[in-house]
């Protein structure tokens, strides 16, 4: 009677498993797009000013991702994150409408949301809509004093307006949050070369590259400067 039983338990066992197995490779594939969306949402700014886009705009996997995130947003449609990480797809595919529409739903959502004023400033930033973007990116200071990416954006907008004692005020707060960022030294030479202090802000490009020698923005900066001086 025993030989019978065992077999049985056995399967019983085997298929507990498999399903677990299943179940788990499903809960970690949606652990980690939701942990890549994540990380998307927090380095954003600083992809945005470096050019370092995570994924191509045409790239089938934002495709993907859009999809994942609206199923989440209407499961959620009350959830402030997930609405940024629906904005967020749509960014990345280059839909700043529907981007904008995501950020300010979860802005209304959570007034005191940090990520998305953050986005918005970026997005804004993009549109050429400087103070829209300096306003969201104040905002987004005030809720995370010590997060360097807000201050980049504000000394950004502060740059674009010819507000550059407030600009260098941003890089000088951000440089102390975040030493050594190849993204905060560059809009320091930014600032410099808009000024027309080119010998400033070619040792300040220069200074970047001692930390990525591969930091395309500051190398593009330093062929511009050589035109200048001519």
């Amino acid at each position: 009677m025993e030989s019978q039983v065992k077999p049985d338990a056995q399967e019983q066992s085997r298929t507990e498993n498999i399903k677990k197995v299943k179940k788990d490779r499903f809960t970690w594939w949606q652990s980690l797009i939701i942990l890549v969306v994540t990380l998307a949402i927090c380095l954003s700014a600083g992809y945005y000013v470096s050019a370092k886009y995570l994924w191509n705009k045409n790239d089938d996997e934002i495709v993907k991702q859009i999809e994942y995130n609206k199923a989440l947003v209407e499961q959620k449609p009350n959830d402030a994150s997930l609405r940024v990480q629906l904005g967020y797809s749509y960014f990345l595919k280059g839909d700043d409408d529907k981007a904008i529409k995501e950020y300010q739903t979860a802005k209304s959502l959570d007034k005191d949301y940090y990520a998305a004023y953050l986005n918005l400033a970026i997005v804004y930033d993009k549109q050429k809509r400087t103070d829209d973007a300096l306003q969201m990116a104040s905002k987004a200071s005030k809720l995370a004093p010590q997060d360097y990416k807000s201050l980049l954006l504000k000394a950004r907008s502060h740059r674009k307006l010819k507000m550059y004692d407030k600009a260098t005020e941003a890089l000088e707060t951000a440089n102390r949050y975040k030493p050594g960022n190849t993204d905060v030294i560059y809009e320091t030479g930014l600032v410099a070369e808009d000024q027309g202090k080119l010998k400033d802000a070619e040792d300040i490009y220069k200074e970047s590259l001692s930390y990525d020698p591969t930091f395309k923005p500051a190398l593009e900066a330093l062929e511009r400067l050589k035109t200048k001086k001519k």
